[in-house]
């Protein structure tokens, strides 16, 4: 695996498909708002710090945070099959063989462009793989519809109509494409009533990806998808984290090396707390 490693990833480009988690990102209005905080004291620690005082920099030479995050389905996200099929794995229960899997990006943003509410059809697919050859199994396959270019506007979260992913074109993905999962970039897979989409998905065993970022800066074919998320026990959702590996020669990304790595960059402006914006800033 070190040769694959020199041969082909050393020289790749990574391109990040994730949002950053903060107090003010969309969030599905069922669910309450995040928010941020400075860590403190949990007991009295004799010469060092008071029960309830706050860690700072200055004081004791390093800081902690605290996150209330009111649900497991924030920003860019991977949702197990039990999110709504408790029969089905949690998140914790998904298997190491979704560290890295081929990735194939269906573009819908013209369509949605002259009609806001598109889903993705099976005809899109067919085209698609008219063009590129047929979706290899296993893989992952994210749709583009440019619905976050605007993010992190909260009214994301309540904006009508949005693009999603029909129920036949999951159908064929799993049925007759045996993908591992699909993602989009909204917050929900479908508009109908019921969610008809995301119902099929996790009560027949599928995972799926939302919230994804960035897929106008990946090719169609030819990249990998690296996919790490939090392994909480029973976790019914799961904030997801997925790199983009694309060719050498793609135009967006950066390559292993090009950028401070070990150490990591040192910056002009300190992190501190921002009271304002409920975060540490710079």
């Amino acid at each position: 695996m070190w040769k694959v490693y020199n041969d082909s990833l050393k020289g790749a480009k990574y391109v990040d498909l994730t949002h950053t988690i903060t107090p003010n990102i969309p969030v599905w209005a069922g669910f309450g708002k995040p928010s941020f905080g400075q860590a403190a004291a949990g007991t009295d620690l004799e010469g060092y710090a008071k029960k309830g005082e706050t860690f700072t920099f200055e004081k004791h030479g390093f800081a902690a945070s605290t996150y209330n995050l009111t649900t497991d389905q924030l920003g860019t996200q991977l949702d197990p099959p039990a999110h709504w099929a408790p029969e089905y794995a949690a998140i914790d229960e998904l298997p190491a063989t979704y560290a890295i899997r081929p990735l194939v990006v269906i573009n819908i943003e013209d369509k949605v462009k002259t009609d806001a509410g598109y889903h993705l059809q099976v005809s899109d697919i067919t085209d698609f793989e008219a063009k590129h050859g047929l979706i290899p199994e296993g893989s992952v396959v994210f749709v583009r519809s440019g619905w976050s270019k605007t993010w992190p506007d909260p009214a994301l979260s309540t904006a009508r109509p949005f693009p999603g992913v029909g129920l036949e074109a999951l159908k064929f993905l799993h049925n007759e494409r045996k993908i591992l999962f699909h993602g989009h970039e909204p917050l929900d897979t479908d508009t109908t009533p019921n969610l008809e989409g995301e119902y099929w998905l996790m009560h027949n065993g599928y995972a799926q990806a939302e919230g994804v970022a960035n897929l106008d800066k990946v090719p169609e074919t030819g990249a990998l998808v690296a996919i790490g998320y939090p392994k909480f026990g029973g976790g019914v959702g799961g904030y997801a984290r997925y790199i983009a590996i694309c060719p050498p020669d793609w135009p967006h990304g950066v390559t292993i090396g090009s950028i401070p790595e070990a150490p990591l960059q040192k910056f002009d402006k300190p992190l501190h707390f921002d009271e304002q914006t409920g975060m540490r800033v710079r």
